[in-house]
């Protein structure tokens, strides 16, 4: 497989996670619009349904990161040393749970509305 399609694989893994998100926004929506909403257990859902879409949104970022890396290392000419495709790899932001910024604090918040990114 070449970089430039491994590239284009994550790209497409990254799409099709965001098209999840299109039902199950809805489903929160709808959740949210009801007179249910007040009720302690649909809270809970709402909260955990929060939850799992930033995870999702993660997931997003990183497979767009990783496509970015992968479009980098193809332009490299056979014979760059490791140290460039490290320097690739420390640029990118991997791991969004240690950058405080993106640590899905949405999370932990307990206001009773649901906040969609």
């Amino acid at each position: 497989m070449s970089l430039q399609k491994l590239a284009r694989e994550l790209d497409e893994t990254a799409r099709q996670t965001a098209s999840m998100l299109e039902g199950i926004t809805e489903a929160l929506d709808l959740l949210a619009a009801n007179d249910l909403k007040n009720h302690p257990a649909i809270k809970q859902a709402m909260q955990m349904i929060v939850t799992a879409l930033q995870g999702q949104d993660r997931i997003e970022q990183r497979c767009h990161n990783m496509a970015l890396a992968v479009r980098q290392f193809a332009l490299l000419p056979p014979t760059a040393p490791d140290s460039v495709y490290d320097e690739i790899w420390e640029s990118l932001t991997l791991d969004e749970l240690r950058v405080p910024a993106l640590s899905g604090i949405a999370a932990h918040q307990s206001h009773g509305d649901a906040e969609l990114f």
